[in-house]
């Protein structure tokens, strides 16, 4: 077995792993930095209101925002209206998506009781009606070869034809209530094939019901039968619980997918994409697309340093107050210093130094010249303590 380069529509991407629109976490520095380690064939960015886009407000501007090296990106549109869905997605072709994306998978209230997200999942003929809506849309803005170029980072690329659209993906979860999934009853067999045949181009899977949310395992077994069900019409993407680079090489070998979709894995691991390609490749899957030869230097990247991991760090924050300033920068450190802490400490010896110290003068911290002191503090062997007792998160959506 081995995976064939990603293609999404016109698009092939440079390997076939696939930062999740993770709600809350996937800003535009954070995607930078799972770039500059390498292994990302396409980042989303986070959950994008269509209205909140088309009003121009602040929040919706600042989610979707991109760049030249950001690319390809994909912006993944949520909500249940047809029309204002398609208008979305216009302006997303029109502010530098590479691939739009329909959320069909959120199970968080906020999003299911305005029915978006997994609640579309409920009702396969409204899901169905704006999946062929936004394909309709998108064929009426197609870009041209010049746009392509730009828009992949690729000079070289060659269209099929003069003017191609911009491709429409979705990502979904297995159906909506775990009995219907015990039972055999998933509706997402179904709802892949539907949305194939009315020119999704692909499907994104994560293998839980709504009802789960974050909650248990897995199932393979449910994104295998999704992967049956399209018999190779489309790709499916597996999703969930991709921690470690073995884990999407059990995911492909278990379910058949043509990719894998990392989310809550990257936040502590921004290297996680070159490890998994090179471990990928490794184990006969993945090999360079012909257009990306150079999309992993190296089959056995070493691990990064604690210096290099810190160096991560200061580079998020750093992104983080240029693109949005130093407020929003300050709540994100806080936020996240939790989980780029869970790959800190590790001794030669094995044993892990206790990171409480170095988490709380995060935490304190009240300018960015006292998170960079922190930084450096910790460097200096400072802010560790005997041991280290970690405990999960908040589980952002994704």
């Amino acid at each position: 077995m081995q995976l064939s380069p990603l293609q999404l529509g016109p698009v092939r991407l440079a390997t076939n792993l696939l930062l999740a629109p993770i709600a809350g976490y996937c800003d535009l520095a954070f995607r930078t930095v799972c770039r500059e380690w390498g292994g990302v064939g396409l980042a989303c960015t986070d959950l994008l209101s269509p209205q909140g886009l088309l009003r121009g407000t602040a929040t919706s501007l600042d989610l979707a925002r991109t760049n030249d090296f950001d690319k390809p990106v994909g912006m993944q549109l949520y909500g249940s209206d047809p029309d204002i869905m398609a208008e979305g997605a216009r302006w997303a072709v029109e502010h530098g998506a590479t691939v739009v994306d329909i959320n069909m998978g959120c199970p968080v209230d906020k999003v299911t009781k305005k029915d978006g997200g997994s609640k579309l999942l409920t009702d396969l003929s409204r899901a169905v009606g704006i999946a062929e809506r936004i394909v309709r849309e998108l064929e009426k803005c197609p870009l041209s070869a010049d746009d392509w170029a730009r828009r992949i980072g690729d000079p070289a690329f060659t269209p099929q034809s003069p003017r191609i659209p911009v491709p429409l993906t979705c990502k979904i979860r297995l159906c909506w209530h775990t009995a219907d999934f015990e039972a055999g009853r998933a509706c997402s067999p179904r709802l892949a094939r539907m949305l194939a045949e009315v020119g999704v181009v692909a499907v994104t899977v994560h293998g839980r019901t709504t009802e789960d949310k974050f909650a248990g395992t897995v199932r393979h077994d449910g994104i295998a039968r999704v992967v049956e069900a399209v018999d190779g019409c489309i790709p499916i993407i597996g999703n969930g619980d991709v921690r470690e680079p073995a884990d999407a090489e059990a995911m492909i070998r278990a379910t058949g997918c043509s990719g894998v979709m990392i989310g809550r894995g990257a936040l502590s691991t921004p290297w996680l994409f070159r490890d998994t390609w090179a471990h990928l490749r490794r184990a006969g899957l993945g090999s360079p697309s012909s257009e990306h030869p150079d999309a992993v230097e190296t089959l056995s990247p070493l691990p990064p340093t604690d210096e290099q991991k810190i160096a991560t760090i200061r580079r998020y924050f750093e992104l983080a107050r240029e693109y949005r300033g130093d407020h929003y920068a300050m709540t994100q450190i806080t936020r996240r210093v939790s989980w780029f802490s869970k790959r800190l400490g590790f001794n030669p010896d094995g044993t892990r130094s206790g990171l409480k110290p170095f988490k709380e003068a995060i935490r304190l911290a009240r300018s960015p010249v006292e998170v960079h002191t922190a930084l450096n503090r910790y460097l200096a062997g400072e802010l560790r303590a005997g041991c280290d007792v970690q405990t999960e998160d908040a589980i952002p959506a994704s």
